[in-house]
């Protein structure tokens, strides 16, 4: 019958009919260079990466808490190493301590419990530069009842005389100061070690003969050791810089040592250096000019 046929008809073309999809395919991203390229490294590669990340860790660990140098950084963070045994403590300042609060740093300022005895204050450096903050520091230290002294730090671009002559222009010392200090921490390059022996030797007489006390020798442990390594430098006081150690390990005699960089104190912003003095209050005021067994400042007041 025609319309069975035409049933039939429809009913068979529409079961051949392919059903259509209702999602469309997914297209999977192709991967990019970088992962492309991790695929290709071979297995002994990541092991030494590994290793590697691993070993950095491990030295970024030591430095920060176990190493010598990390303790500049835990001094930072409010813990500081003092030397045992020493109950002499002082600072030295120049202008990159900014403005100091001396009535604070007098009245609040101790170092592991001890009162603060000496300041050291920079002066001069080279043949022309004197320290924007010295006359206020060296004013303001005396002041306030500390024992001061003054610095000059040894420029490897003039010469020892020129130095020391712009050095006695600038600082007048009085009875009562710690002798000038000569803080060299430089060579210059090209000069032999003994013609630089010979330059900063001419700096201490130079100095030692106007003022008529024997100056200070201030410098690094280890620099003393590789360039001013001579029986010559011992009649002068030495103020050794030795950081992050519990005692020093320069063999020779010694006056103050200079500990550590990172120091903290009321009236002072910023880090300050920490020093102590190797011996007692009243070994370290007979050490101060007019105290010494020597010409005396009075002598070279009269010959000026």
């Amino acid at each position: 019958m025609p319309g069975s046929h035409s049933k039939y008809t429809t009913s068979r073309s529409q079961a051949g009919r392919k059903k259509p999809r209702l999602t469309s395919p997914v297209r999977r991203k192709k991967p990019g260079f970088f992962i492309r390229l991790l695929r290709h490294v071979p297995r002994w590669a990541w092991w030494i990466g590994g290793l590697a990340i691993i070993s950095v860790y491990i030295a970024f660990f030591y430095y920060l808490f176990v190493s010598p140098y990390g303790f500049r950084w835990r001094a930072l963070y409010g813990e500081v190493n003092y030397p045992e045994g020493f109950d002499i403590h002082g600072i030295d300042v120049s202008h990159y301590q900014g403005e100091i609060d001396w009535e604070v740093l007098r009245n609040q300022g101790t170092i592991d419990d001890c009162p603060i005895r000496f300041v050291m204050i920079k002066a001069t450096e080279g043949a022309t530069k004197v320290d924007e903050n010295f006359e206020d520091n060296f004013f303001q230290a005396r002041e306030y009842g500390f024992t001061r002294g003054a610095y000059h730090f040894y420029s490897t671009r003039s010469s020892a005389a020129d130095q020391a002559r712009f050095f006695i222009r600038n600082v007048k010392l009085e009875n009562g100061d710690l002798p000038p200090v000569l803080d060299v921490e430089h060579k210059p390059k090209g000069q032999t070690t003994e013609a630089f022996k010979l330059s900063v030797l001419e700096w201490l007489q130079i100095v030692e003969k106007h003022y008529g006390v024997k100056p200070i020798l201030y410098t690094y442990y280890k620099f003393k050791m590789e360039n001013l390594n001579d029986s010559v430098f011992d009649q002068y006081p030495y103020w050794i810089a030795h950081y992050y150690v519990d005692s020093v390990e320069y063999q020779g005699q010694w006056k103050f040592w200079q500990h550590t960089d990172a120091g903290s104190l009321p009236g002072i912003k910023g880090p300050v250096d920490f020093n102590i003095y190797n011996g007692s209050y009243y070994d370290l005021r007979q050490l101060t000019i007019g105290s010494q067994e020597t010409i005396g400042v009075d002598a070279y007041r009269d010959n000026d």
